[in-house]
């Protein structure tokens, strides 16, 4: 379980750090060409490997650091049974989406995200939903729980806040991935909400349901009973995503996507934080040890 731990601090911990160069690279270095022409032939080799795989790597170690998370914490069954619902129906509904419009509205992806599943949607797509969505539920369904809700009231919130949650980020992800000057996907058809169709928000607000929904369906006889140091991987996770797109949609974009980013902070970072404070601080005031153990 040491090894777990140790490998699962080492992938958040580049999940962080291939953020911050994300940011840097896009908000310093290409804005700036006559830096990246007078770099070294290896370093301006460098720049455009980090360019072209640098959002397929901060991807990955999101979701290798939570895939470990939700094991360690909450056993393979819950893991599995939250990550592969997460992953395939998440698919499917940007497959759905990139072909016929339905539920985001019309869109595609760019290149830097990597290979593209029939074409459409970056394999990296559904590991963020993964990673993104998990956060989003587990910080919903152990606030709640630790509040004492139980049976359907804790199952129908957890789902709508964690959805919620997950929807929230978007706020900030889309205008920070398709407005900016270099972006990863665009929408054919201009949105209504600040270059954003409101049928994506719904769609987002939906994909998350439904996959949660199932994921729920799975983990009916789980109980999330987790302290505030247990849920500070989720929250870190939640909070670092959310930075990253909201200080690239304001570097970037007018003063008018402040309100975006506000809607976010508001429906999305306050609710997480309150929830993750809403858990007992450590296991001696929380609960019994054995309900910490990883459920089976």
């Amino acid at each position: 379980m040491k090894v777990l731990v140790a490998v699962e601090r080492i992938c958040l911990t580049g999940h962080i750090i291939s953020l911050v160069f994300g940011l840097a690279g896009l908000l310093l270095v290409l804005p700036n060409p006559a830096f990246i022409a007078a770099l070294p032939p290896i370093g301006q080799t460098l720049f455009g490997w980090s360019m072209t795989g640098g959002g397929v790597v901060y991807i990955l170690l999101g979701a290798v650091a939570v895939a470990l998370y939700a094991y360690r914490t909450l056993g393979w069954r819950n893991w599995l049974g939250f990550m592969v619902p997460a992953m395939v129906l998440s698919l499917g509904s940007e497959l759905l989406g990139t072909s016929t419009g339905f539920p985001f509205g019309h869109y595609r992806y760019l290149s830097g995200l990597g290979y593209k599943i029939a074409g459409l949607v970056p394999f990296t797509i559904p590991l963020s939903w993964f990673y993104l969505g998990f956060s989003a539920y587990v910080l919903a369904r152990a606030g709640l729980e630790a509040k004492g809700l139980k049976g359907w009231m804790k199952q129908a919130g957890a789902i709508a806040i964690g959805a919620l949650l997950l929807t929230a980020w978007d706020f900030v992800l889309d205008p920070a991935m398709s407005q900016t000057p270099y972006p990863f996907w665009e929408f054919q058809d201009p949105g209504q909400f600040f270059g954003m169709p409101y049928r994506n928000l719904l769609g987002w607000f939906g994909t998350g349901t439904l996959f949660m929904l199932v994921s729920a369906f799975f983990w009916r006889k789980a109980t999330i009973q987790l302290t505030r140091q247990q849920l500070k991987l989720p929250l870190v996770i939640y909070l670092v995503n959310f930075a990253f797109g909201a200080i690239i949609t304001i570097n970037q974009l007018d003063t008018r996507f402040w309100v975006p980013t506000l809607i976010s902070i508001g429906l999305g970072v306050v609710p997480a934080v309150l929830l993750w404070w809403t858990a007992k601080p450590t296991v001696s005031d929380a609960y019994p040890i054995s309900h910490l153990a990883p459920i089976q």
